[in-house]
């Protein structure tokens, strides 16, 4: 949690913190702002969207193929690291659903055309865009033809227009200027995120990237010596040196959305949840995560929230009835759910 700058953070804005944790998991949007609410005990959902307007952070699809806040230096070197390989394994399901390179290449002279000058166009308009020229936007064609042009570099999402995300051009949005060979790339994602997320593993670092095997394995050696490492039952973790001896100073209890990456963010989960409770964080076993109670470092139960009259309103759902003392701890955590929105907070009563 320490390294992750949950129990403590020594980033100062919300661009800095993205850009120490790299990648940062970001389907849900609401959510993935408040995976960077959490980190800044000072920040507002308005400064989050602030950081967005002014491309100090992106949301694209990188890692795995799925949605991430990047800081905008790091998005050009990252997609070129990690891009083509989510597009090549795609290539099946593309084809099923008739998009072949010709289909690709007609849809990124449209989207060049209409956003071309720092125009901005809803996911609505981008699709408008096609249909007109009788590229059929039904079933999952739409939103694979906007994946394969983020993946391409072609697009990202821009700022909010209303309630709608909107997407711009890359290349205008964020100028090209960080470049890096493909080694000194694999060396660069491994540092940042064994520093950002150690104690994790090897398998953990291949999980989380998408990169194969030999990749990763190459970029952690090339880091290794940055690093402190640490066996378990025979695995290997692998942290940043000034790991120990802050365990200390954590808060008891923490509210994460359902995407953060102190869940996402590795591929064995059982040293912060127990096997019996994985039912709990993945209610419908398609994917979507659960917000997670978080409580001396383990996830301790699952939050709700909904809104009514102006106030947010937070139910927890504990695994273990919580303490009269956990509860004080709880309803504080959940307090700062509340600033970050400008809300007031109400807890209603806990469901077990």
């Amino acid at each position: 949690m320490h390294n992750q700058q949950i129990a403590g953070t020594g980033c100062g804005d919300p661009g800095e913190l993205v850009k120490y944790l790299l990648a940062m998991q970001a389907q849900d949007h609401a959510g993935a702002k408040w995976s960077i609410g959490v980190r800044l005990p000072d920040a507002t959902d308005a400064d989050v969207e602030k950081a967005i307007a002014d491309r100090a952070i992106v949301r694209t699809w990188l890692m795995r193929g799925t949605l991430h806040f990047v800081a905008a230096e790091d998005i050009h070197w990252l997609l070129g690291l990690v891009a083509p390989r989510i597009i090549a394994g795609s290539a099946t399901r593309h084809q099923q659903l008739d998009l072949d390179n010709g289909t690709f290449a007609h849809c990124k002279d449209i989207f060049s055309n209409a956003l071309q000058g720092g125009k901005q166009l809803t996911r609505s308009d981008m699709y408008a865009l096609l249909e007109k020229a009788h590229i059929s936007t039904t079933g999952q064609r739409g939103y694979h033809i906007l994946w394969w042009a983020a993946l391409e570099g072609l697009i990202c999402f821009g700022p909010q227009d209303g309630k709608q995300q909107t997407f711009v051009l890359l290349d205008e949005w964020v100028p090209k200027k960080k470049i890096l060979g493909r080694d000194q790339a694999l060396a660069e994602l491994a540092r940042r995120y064994f520093t950002s997320r150690g104690p994790a593993t090897l398998q953990d670092f291949v999980w989380w990237s998408g990169l194969k095997i030999t990749e990763a394995r190459a970029g952690l050696l090339a880091v290794a010596s940055e690093l402190e490492q640490f066996a378990v039952d025979g695995q290997i973790y692998w942290m940043p040196s000034d790991t120990a001896n802050v365990f200390e100073k954590m808060q008891r209890i923490y509210l994460l959305p359902g995407f953060d990456e102190y869940m996402l963010g590795y591929k064995d989960r059982t040293a912060i949840l127990d096997p019996q409770y994985v039912h709990k964080i993945l209610p419908w076993n398609n994917g979507m995560f659960s917000s997670t109670i978080i409580m001396d470092g383990r996830i301790a139960g699952t939050w709700r929230r909904t809104f009514k009259r102006g106030a947010v309103i937070i139910t927890p759902q504990p695994f273990v009835e919580f303490t009269e003392k956990e509860l004080g701890q709880f309803s504080a955590a959940a307090g700062h759910y509340g600033r970050f929105l400008g809300m007031p907070v109400i807890i209603s009563e806990v469901s077990i």
